[in-house]
């Protein structure tokens, strides 16, 4: 069986189950819609940018980088072509990556929902010496985030790094609106989110969070937990 953008017919090494199929459709087709508006809602990214500077310190010349949930590409997967790195982005939302592949066309961009991501088999990316994964995982119920650094671990060479972020927030799949759509997010706060993070098999090397005001969008301030970490 093939498998599309939020589908799983087997089990992905290191996290989801076999047999588990999830559904994100409502989540692909909000995203399509918002488009180009994201970065105009979200124009100052001095955590993420700070985030990936740490990584590009840490990552050997000419490295494999994977952005997951890479939206349009700007300014995570730019930033990492840039350096010179070999950059795979996955999302997915269709219209996002559109944008992406214009906006970075030095980097790959491929349709998938990360559940569907695994090193090995037909559809197998490989592994790679780097991942970010900024924002991405607050958009899974709670339940499935420790699944998710699972698989992200399995898709790391042993001693890569991972850049991650989320919202602080004490949430579990509560829908909120978004640029006209309603989302449904999850967070953690941070003394909780370290802890999943390092249970999932991650040292955490470097932290930063940030106060953030969206432009042109009624979600409220928020504040942004940045953690750069190792696979053990």
């Amino acid at each position: 069986m093939n498998e599309g953008p939020g589908q799983q017919s087997g089990a992905a090494a290191g996290g989801y189950p076999a047999g588990l199929v999830v559904d994100r459709t409502g989540q692909a087709e909000a995203f399509d819609a918002i488009g180009k508006r994201y970065d105009e809602a979200f124009p100052h990214k001095e955590g993420q940018i700070a985030a990936v500077q740490r990584l590009l310190s840490e990552l050997p010349a000419g490295a494999r980088v994977l952005d997951v949930g890479c939206g349009t590409g700007l300014p995570t997967a730019g930033q990492l072509t840039d350096a010179g790195h070999r950059v795979t982005g996955v999302d997915l939302s269709a219209g996002m990556l559109e944008l992406a592949r214009t906006n970075v066309p030095g980097a790959e961009f491929l349709h998938r929902d990360l559940a569907s991501l695994r090193a090995d088999g037909p559809r197998g990316l490989g592994r790679f010496d780097g991942i970010t994964c900024f924002f991405t995982l607050l958009m899974l119920p709670r339940e499935e985030i420790p699944l998710a650094l699972g698989m992200l671990r399995s898709l790391l060479v042993p001693g890569g790094h991972l850049a991650l972020s989320m919202v602080e927030a004490d949430l579990d799949d509560a829908g909120i609106p978004f640029l006209g759509h309603t989302l449904r997010v999850s967070g953690y706060l941070r003394e909780e989110l370290r802890r999943v993070v390092t249970g999932a098999g991650f040292e955490i090397t470097g932290e930063d969070d940030y106060a953030y005001a969206p432009a042109s969008t009624d979600a409220p301030p928020e504040y942004q937990l940045f953690l750069n970490c190792r696979r053990d």
